[in-house]
């Protein structure tokens, strides 16, 4: 498959954005003609799942419906109306020999992503990769495989419609780990790797990868709440980051609360959580200081940990340099977020916090392509070279120097 999705990338690189587009529109509209199709395939993941115990969550990550496919057929429709990254002139400049040289967007080559449960990111991770010149190595969790085959099937229908070959994407074999290993060390045959998942996934593929691999993001994101904050759009940042989705990465995980806070104002933020359904954990004595009760005890891995649910840690620090510490200590780099009014405050955490996206007095909720305006996105880098943040189109993209010359030669 590798050897396939490698021959076939350079003819992918020379489609024109118009071309893409067209293929991405077919596959939009193959997607609602064969729903059918789709969902009956997924049923019988959705059999497999309840049989071997999948957790009620897992089980709605995995479901499909008209909705949900209808919502993968927009993504598609939504990648197509997108600007085309590929070519893209970044600078360049006349050299004083008279050659002229400039720096342009272009694919990566074969990209490889690795994830669980959710179907969806089968078309999107494909919408994304096709859009930037891509070819794709899919390669999703055993759980999702009836639907991802249907998915794919229909995908290299769409391709191979418009007489391009089917191997621009590909699903990898889910039947047991050798294909993740075999996949993510496949030097020379994959250009990079992208794991979308859960930590213990993302970490296996960035430890053992020897293709080039970009991590994205688990999200242990804080939002801090220093004693010169506005209590109230600091109850309102910490509710929407905690409440609004529990369980994407961009979710708040760990309340920080200023020892300077008022006592009263540190309970008001505990007590809002637990009333919108959130359990608190956090050291119970030292949040009982100030009156919080029903706090469950929390261990060291508390503070590190990425709930993706209605839990949410919490710590009281002292002030900013508190905080910063805290963060350096626990964070995975995703989005951190303090609610302040002292600019000092704001500035320093700006500076001193080491995270892909820093939020000032705003939920950490709109680390999102979408909301920054890019549109799709295939996740959250959380490493700092080549993408950093959120990937979208024209981080699918590597860039090369192209020089013409009439005849130069150096001295």
């Amino acid at each position: 498959m590798a050897r396939g999705a490698k021959e076939c990338a350079p003819r992918l690189a020379r489609l024109r954005a118009g071309e893409k587009n067209q293929v991405l529109e077919t596959a939009a509209r193959l997607l609602l003609e064969r729903s059918e199709e789709i969902l009956a395939a997924n049923r019988r993941d959705l059999e497999s799942g309840e049989q071997a115990g999948l957790s009620a969550a897992l089980i709605d990550r995995l479901s499909l419906d008209e909705g949900r496919i209808a919502g993968m057929a927009s993504g598609l429709r939504q990648v197509a109306g997108l600007a085309d990254p590929v070519g893209e002139v970044l600078r360049g400049r006349v050299m004083d020999n008279g050659i002229h040289m400039r720096q342009v967007r272009v694919p990566l080559g074969v990209m490889a992503v690795v994830y669980e449960a959710r179907p969806n990111v089968t078309v999107d991770a494909f919408g994304l990769a096709f859009k930037a010149g891509n070819a794709a190595l899919l390669r999703g969790s055993k759980t999702a495989q009836e639907s991802n085959r249907a998915l794919v099937a229909i995908l290299q229908d769409a391709v191979a419609a418009h007489g391009l070959p089917r191997t621009a994407v590909s699903l990898v074999s889910c039947q047991s780990h050798d294909s993740v290993t075999d996949l993510i060390t496949a030097r020379g045959l994959v250009d990079v790797v992208i794991p979308r998942g859960g930590a213990r996934l993302i970490e296996a593929v960035v430890t053992q990868a020897t293709v080039p691999a970009i991590e994205t993001g688990t999200g242990n994101c804080h939002v801090y709440v220093d004693a010169s904050a506005d209590l109230a759009a600091a109850r309102e940042i910490v509710l929407n980051g905690k409440t609004r989705r529990c369980s994407v990465c961009n979710a708040t995980e760990t309340l920080l609360l200023d020892a300077a806070l008022a006592g009263a104002a540190k309970l008001d933020l505990v007590r809002a959580l637990q009333e919108a359904g959130v359990t608190v954990h956090g050291d119970v004595e030292k949040l009982a200081e100030f009156g919080s009760r029903d706090v469950v005890a929390a261990e060291e891995s508390d503070f590190a940990e990425e709930y993706l649910s209605m839990d949410i840690a919490c710590a009281v620090v002292d002030g900013v340099a508190g905080a910063v510490a805290h963060i350096a200590r626990y964070s995975s780099g995703h989005t951190e977020a303090i609610v302040a009014k002292d600019a000092d405050v704001l500035l320093r955490f700006a500076e001193e916090v080491d995270a892909a996206a820093i939020m000032l007095n705003a939920s950490t909720a709109f680390t999102d392509g979408e909301q920054y305006g890019m549109g799709a996105e295939i996740g959250i880098s959380t490493q700092k070279l080549h993408a950093r943040g959120p990937m979208a189109l024209p981080e699918l993209t590597t860039t090369k120097w192209i020089l013409t010359g009439s005849g130069q030669t150096r001295p």
